[in-house]
């Protein structure tokens, strides 16, 4: 759907342009004109022409208001004198001086404008000041729709249907759900009759939920598109100005422009920017804009009748539980589809969407590159797609490669290779180490990812090599010993260094970071403890963060319960810490032989990789033995 044409500058605009062209030259013209072809005279200081008047020099002298012309006795005889002038100093004993010295002297006669510098004289000022308004009142947008009186107008970027550029329900992949929810609407506006004659009323306001990245823009477009109706888009921040009602004017002047193009569809992007809670926002009654803004957008949806004008606005937000209740009552935006991250299906479909416009080689599995990027949102497959061509562009290939798309995979994940960041031989050890700690114990427990490459080359801010794991499948649920072993991986690294060095760094400091977080939820938020039972002692989201920073998401508990949610925490974690110490033990001589592995090639993956964690005894086996 390409842009609608901007309408042409209004004519009142262009003739103030012209009239401020036609003035300045004008008024050029009437400065200049007399300088550049009127006579010269030479200038002197005014004490000048009193010494000269009293030696007797000057013949003749002509007195104006602004000039004193007057001319000297010739040197020669029978040749005119030289006409000097002055700038007049206010001297009542001027006249009787020139008299005494028989100087001839008379007043400058009145210069003779005409009537075409009369005119000028009245006219151009005022077509200075008219010619200035109109350019002022037409600057700032285009086709003057954003001048100084128009400050309260709307907006929105308005696309029309057509072929060009048409996004439908094709060109999004990924949210089968959201598409079928939103088809009812695509339904509504091409034939309301078909609900009204039922009875039935469509919901006036519907809200896309979801992350960022998710395609909730890109699945309003395609509702327009669907439909072949107008859209509006604007963005929630491009309500508020610094003046007080600005915002609630453009709201107003955004619907009755939409009123008049029914059916159509207005989107409005980032909906917390206006839609926030009036009860969090700490205005009780005052005059804030953002209110303001927000009344105006409650009373403009009741205002719909669905029987003159079919509008429907979709909004999108990534934090729906900071909008305000009076939004999502019934008969305003009734109706929440969420467009949450693609599943694996999701994301196969996504990559081949994106992967159309791409050369691919005859190797590239895009289903095994769907299956390793769990947690991707849309824009962050388009962007592996786009990274694993430029890769592919920079090595010179004549197509896109498996191994590509593998790069571009990892520098999502772990960002970009620091070749320039060079590590000494001892610290290269340590992080050689305590990577093959954390492969060997994620081989080994439940739960865990598939370990498919460690590297000690460094990646990104702080990572000084990092053992990379993908999950085989999309898993939603776990189990209390699944995530045991999770927690045991991730203090695997630490648990080497301190079997192989018997001493500790500050390499590990994330992976205990990550760990306390994950037993924390265990006990607080997932019940998984017998000490407390299948109790629920962290609060919900929307309360974790206030003024910007995080604060103590628990409830309120006694110091007993606090005391015992930090003894329960610290027990998994250390009964995690010992179960890696226990396995990296029992294997310390694979340990030694993949270390050394390591530090020769920096890289370990694939098959040789595999090999070597299938020879990882786990510590059931090796406590029997």
């Amino acid at each position: 759907m390409p842009i609608k044409d901007q309408p042409r500058p209004p004519r009142s605009r262009v003739i103030g342009n012209i009239l401020l062209l036609v003035s300045g030259l004008f008024l050029l013209a009437n400065l200049l004109l007399p300088s550049l072809f009127g006579p010269s005279i030479p200038s002197v200081p005014y004490s000048l022409f009193i010494h000269q008047v009293n030696e007797g020099e000057v013949v003749r002298a002509f007195i104006g208001q602004e000039q004193i012309r007057y001319q000297l006795k010739p040197e020669v005889e029978g040749q005119p004198g030289q006409v000097l002038a002055t700038t007049p100093i206010f001297d009542l004993n001027l006249p009787k001086l020139l008299e005494e010295k028989g100087v001839e002297f008379a007043a400058i006669p009145p210069q003779k404008t005409g009537w075409f510098s009369s005119i000028l004289s009245w006219v151009i000022p005022p077509l200075i000041f008219v010619a200035i308004w109109q350019f002022f009142l037409g600057r700032g947008g285009p086709g003057g729709q954003q001048g100084v009186l128009s400050i309260g107008k709307s907006r929105a970027k308005v696309y029309v249907e057509g072929e060009a550029d048409k996004v439908t329900f094709a060109d999004v992949a990924g949210v089968e759900e959201a598409k079928t929810e939103l088809q009812e609407i695509v339904e509504f506006l091409k034939n309301p009759r078909k609900f009204t004659q039922l009875g039935a009323r469509i919901p006036k306001g519907v809200l896309l939920v979801g992350p960022p990245g998710t395609g909730k823009t890109l699945l309003a477009k395609a509702v327009a598109g669907e439909a072949g109706v107008p859209f509006f888009s604007i963005s929630g921040s491009e309500f508020v100005e610094l003046f007080v009602g600005v915002g609630s004017s453009r709201v107003r002047d955004l619907f009755e422009q939409a009123k008049k193009q029914a059916p159509c569809i207005i989107f409005i992007d980032e909906l917390d920017a206006i839609g926030k809670s009036r009860a969090s926002s700490g205005f009780y009654g005052g005059n804030d804009e953002r209110e303001q803004t927000l009344n105006q957008l409650l009373t403009e949806m009741d205002g719909f009748n669905a029987g003159e004008q079919t509008v429907i606005v979709l909004a999108a937000t990534n934090r729906p539980e900071t909008l305000d209740p009076a939004l999502l009552r019934p008969g305003r935006f009734d109706r929440q589809v969420l467009v949450d991250r693609p599943d694996l299906a999701g994301r196969l479909a996504i990559l081949e969407v994106h992967a159309k416009d791409v050369k691919l080689g005859p190797g590239v599995d895009l289903k095994a590159i769907a299956t390793r990027t769990p947690g991707f949102a849309g824009a962050d497959l388009a962007n592996l797609v786009n990274e694993a061509a430029l890769l592919a562009a920079r090595n010179n290939r004549e197509a896109v490669t498996q191994e590509d798309f593998a790069e571009a995979i990892e520098r999502v994940v772990a960002g970009l290779e620091k070749k320039s960041r060079v590590l000494t031989e001892k610290e290269k050890k340590i992080v050689a180490y305590h990577e093959v700690g954390h492969a060997m114990v994620g081989a080994v427990m439940p739960g865990s990812n598939k370990v498919e490459k460690i590297s000690i080359v460094p990646r990104g801010m702080a990572a000084l090599g990092y053992t990379l794991q993908l999950p085989t499948e999309d898993r939603f649920l776990m189990s209390q010993e699944e995530l045991e072993g999770q927690i045991a991986t991730m203090l695997g690294g630490r648990a080497a260094e301190e079997v192989v060095f018997g001493s500790i760094t500050t390499g590990a400091s994330n992976d205990l970071q990550r760990a306390t977080d994950l037993a924390e939820r265990m006990v607080t938020t997932f019940g998984m403890s017998k000490v407390l039972g299948p109790l629920a002692y962290q609060q919900g989201q929307q309360n974790m963060f206030l003024g910007g920073e995080m604060v103590n998401p628990r409830r309120m508990v006694s110091e007993q319960t606090a005391e015992a949610i930090d003894k329960e925490v610290k027990d998994i974690v250390e009964t995690a810490h010992q179960r890696a110490l226990d396995i990296l033990k029992q294997n310390r001589e694979l340990l030694e032989t993949i270390s050394l592995r390591l530090l020769e090639t920096e890289v370990i993956e694939g098959e040789e990789l595999t090999n070597y964690l299938n020879q990882v005894k786990p510590l059931q086996e090796s406590v029997a033995a």
